[in-house]
């Protein structure tokens, strides 16, 4: 009786796998009986540790501890990554871990031939480009997060422009869900309004997309199993509509009928944008992806998540 072939698993690395987008990539990876190494900076807090997940403590940005770590990984099939600094005030932390962090990571893979390095970039890279935002338009960003993204973009696409590295950019816009840190407007105003509490608020003017965070976790899976045509590919990622942040702010305070936004407290930014949404068409065509989840769907199953967390 002959013996039967073992199929080889998978192995992944999520950079940033301890934040709220690297847990529910790892979450998925770990469903499909993928590897799953996380690398951040910190252990993951107690409700992002997965079980069978390896996760990897170091500075994207100190190379030398980085190779260190990396060299324990052999025979990775995939990249993705979701590392930098959060917060984006400081220009040397943001700079250092979203560009020199993503040469650093990128150097060290180019030599290891994997089959697919995927960038979390951000619609911050786009500036004050009109929306719907398009891929092939000429970028002008404006904060040092998008600058720091937009340095990282360029390395990378002259990388497969160059030598076929087998990048792939996921231009992100916002994303939300079960545990977000309430840094983000919608995880901010949910445990607010459920704690009946007075919060401030900008004039809610602004209009932004809004991705629900399963569609997320679909696209990047979808980018996994890509051809390689799509290689080199800048691609936006979001719902492709504006939503009002009053009216959305408003809608949280309703379903949970609780909770006092004080309107106008907090002043816009300078580089922000009024309007922004990307055009889907390009995540349509090479990737076969596109959102499936309601936005009022996604912001109630949200709420019942901090109704039981809280």
């Amino acid at each position: 009786m002959k013996n039967k072939r073992i199929k080889k698993r998978k192995k992944v690395l999520i950079v940033g796998g301890t934040g709220f987008l690297g847990f529910h990539l790892a979450e998925l990876f770990i469903k499909k009986k993928y590897k799953v190494f996380s690398l951040s900076r910190s252990k993951p807090k107690k409700n992002r540790t997965i079980p069978n997940v390896k996760y990897l403590i170091s500075d994207i940005s100190n190379k030398k501890i980085l190779k260190r770590k990396l060299s324990k990984i052999v025979n990775l099939d995939y990249v993705v990554n979701l590392g930098g600094e959060v917060s984006h005030k400081n220009f040397r932390k943001t700079y250092l871990s979203h560009y020199v962090g993503v040469k650093n990571l990128s150097e060290i893979f180019f030599k290891k031939k994997i089959k697919k390095f995927i960038q979390i970039g951000s619609s911050m890279e786009y500036g004050h480009n009109k929306s719907p935002q398009i891929e092939e338009k000429n970028n002008l960003p404006k904060s040092n997060y998008g600058k720091a993204k937009y340095l990282a973009t360029k390395h990378l696409i002259n990388l497969n422009t160059n030598y076929e590295f087998p990048v792939i950019i996921l231009r992100l816009y916002q994303v939300y869900g079960p545990r977000q840190d309430p840094n983000r407007l919608i995880s901010f105003v949910i445990k607010n309004c459920l704690k009946n509490k007075k919060f401030p608020c900008s004039t809610g003017k602004q209009s932004r997309d809004f991705l629900y965070v399963s569609d997320f976790v679909k696209a990047v899976d979808k980018s996994l199993k890509s051809s390689d045509a799509v290689h080199g590919q800048i691609i936006n990622i979001g719902f492709g509509k504006p939503y009002n942040l009053k009216k959305i702010i408003n809608l949280i305070r309703d379903e949970v009928q609780e909770g006092n936004p004080e309107f106008g407290k907090i002043k816009l930014r300078q580089e922000e944008n009024l309007v922004t949404f990307p055009s889907i068409k390009k995540a349509r065509k090479v990737l076969n992806w596109k959102p499936v989840t309601k936005f009022k769907k996604g912001i109630i199953k949200t709420i019942k998540y901090y109704k039981k967390a809280i």
